[in-house]
């Protein structure tokens, strides 16, 4: 059975440090909704690798250029949650 589901901030930052790891001195665990992710230490590349992540585990398509105008946690979570995650 497939049911949506929403992806927290929570799993992002899982995802953030499985796929690039975390920069000496950034903590992922504190408010980071609003912090660009360059200031979090993740270029262009570190969040190609975040999508595809996400795209694997919860069967989601997200296009390339949307993934470039979501330049923070939470607006990367927006476009993820409208893409209408789910699992299985």
């Amino acid at each position: 059975m497939t049911t949506q589901t929403t992806v927290t901030l929570a799993d992002l930052t899982r995802m953030l440090r499985e796929s690039a790891g975390e920069e000496e001195g950034v903590d992922l665990d504190g408010d980071v909704l609003d912090t660009s992710f360059i200031d979090l230490g993740y270029d262009s590349l570190a969040l190609l690798q975040v999508i595809g992540l996400i795209q694997r585990e919860y069967g989601i398509t997200i296009p390339d250029d949307a993934v470039a105008d979501a330049e923070t946690p939470g607006a990367l979570l927006a476009l993820v949650n409208a893409s209408g995650a789910t699992t299985d």
